[in-house]
C-alpha cells in the first residue's frame, strides 16, 4: 500500500494545485453567499474526485492480474496513455499562455462565480474536479494506480481517501481559513487569487508535464 500511496502523491498534488478551482473557491468566499456556496463547492469537489477514482478503481481491479511487484500489462498501458495525455494537456496549456504584455484571461463562466448559490456551487465543484479534462486525466491515473496495485479492500479505501484528502487540501484550506477569520484572510486570499490568475498556464504546464512524465515512466517500467 505504501508504494501505491507514494505513486499517488504527485498526482494528488497535481489535482490540489489546479489554479482555476482555487480561484473559483476564493471568488465564492467574496460573494453574498460566501458560507453556503463555498462549502457546497468543497463538497462537490470531494464528491467529484471520489466518484471518478472509485469508478476507475472498480473497473481496473477485477480484470487486473497484477501483484504488488508486477503490475499487469493493461494497467501499464493505461498509465502510458494517461501520462501521454497529461503531457499533451500541459503543452496545450503552454501554447495558450498569455504573451508578454497580455493580461491573463480566465474562463468566461468565472465572471459569474461570485453570484452562484449553494446548488450551482455544488454542481460546479463536481464538474471542476471530476469532469474538467486536466483533473479527469489525473483522477483516471489515480484510479488506475489504485486498481492496479493489488491492494486489499481496506487498503484500497485508505488509498482512495488519501488521494481525495490530498487533492482537496487547497480548496478546503481557503474555505476553512476564510470562515474562521474572514477579515484577516480577505487580503491574503485576494493576493493569492491574483497570483494564480496571472500564472495559471505556467503552473498547470509544469504540473501536467512533470506528472505526466512520471505516470508514463511508471507505465513503461511495468511492461
Amino acid at each position: 500500500m505504501n508504494e501505491v500511496i507514494g505513486d499517488l502523491l504527485p498526482v494528488a498534488v497535481g489535482v490540489a494545485i489546479s489554479p482555476v478551482p482555487i480561484i473559483a473557491a476564493i471568488l465564492m468566499l467574496f460573494s453574498a453567499h460566501a458560507g453556503g456556496a463555498s462549502l457546497a463547492f468543497l463538497v462537490g469537489w470531494v464528491v467529484g474526485l471520489t466518484v471518478v477514482v472509485v469508478a476507475v478503481t472498480l473497473l481496473v481491479d477485477p480484470v487486473d492480474d497484477s501483484t504488488s511487484a508486477s503490475p499487469s500489462t493493461a494497467s501499464s498501458v493505461l498509465k502510458i496513455v494517461l501520462g501521454a495525455a497529461a503531457i499533451l494537456l500541459g503543452v496545450a496549456q503552454w501554447r495558450k499562455r498569455p504573451r508578454e504584455g497580455e493580461t491573463a484571461a480566465l474562463p468566461g463562466w468565472m465572471a459569474a462565480v461570485d453570484t452562484v448559490g449553494p446548488g450551482k456551487a455544488l454542481g460546479l465543484g463536481v464538474l471542476l474536479s471530476g469532469v474538467n479534462p486536466k483533473n479527469l486525466t489525473l483522477c483516471l491515473s489515480a484510479g488506475v494506480m489504485i486498481g492496479g496495485g493489488a491492494l486489499s479492500t481496506s487498503a484500497t479505501a485508505v488509498a482512495i481517501a488519501a488521494f481525495v484528502v490530498l487533492g482537496s487540501v487547497t480548496v478546503a484550506g481557503p474555505v476553512v481559513a476564510y470562515l474562521v477569520a474572514p477579515e484577516r484572510m480577505r487580503g491574503p486570499l485576494d493576493e493569492l487569487r491574483g497570483w494564480l490568475t496571472a500564472h495559471n498556464a505556467v503552473v498547470m504546464t509544469v504540473l501536467l508535464v512533470v506528472i505526466g512524465t512520471t505516470i508514463l515512466g511508471k507505465g513503461v517500467a511495468g511492461l
